[in-house]
């Protein structure tokens, strides 16, 4: 099982994501600044009475018209939520290839470390 994930990791090119990482923290947090500090949309008061319409027709109207103003409120919850959760993953996206690259980077040296150990073990059975 764990060889389907380790040829998928193979396969993402780590450096295209490590280089894009703080691009995508930067695009969350505008889509954030943007979406978060709109207002929702604002209650608009029902429309003058028209005398000539039907008692029913009005009622059925502020009635639609009361309905969608729920659903656009709710929607814009949605879409602060959305981008709330938008901008806590590409911050969590950015902190993971931080730690990726850092490990990256400690096994480098840990390697170099091993080969040099390995060369001077050699050097002294060669004696």
């Amino acid at each position: 099982m764990a060889l389907p994930w380790l040829a998928v990791l193979k396969i993402v090119p780590w450096t295209d994501v490590i280089s894009n990482a703080p691009k995508v923290a930067d695009g969350a947090k505008k889509l954030w600044n943007a979406i978060g500090k709109q207002p929702p949309a604002p209650q608009k008061a029902a429309p003058a009475e028209n005398p000539a319409a039907a008692p029913e027709t009005q009622s059925l109207t502020a009635s639609r018209l009361a309905a969608l103003e729920a659903a656009t409120a709710q929607l814009h919850e949605q879409v602060l939520a959305s981008s709330e959760l938008i901008k806590a993953l590409a911050e969590q996206n950015t902190e993971l290839i931080r730690h990726i690259e850092t490990s990256r980077v400690r096994m480098r040296q840990m390697l170099l470390a091993i080969i040099l150990i390995g060369l001077i073990a050699a050097a002294a059975l060669a004696r």
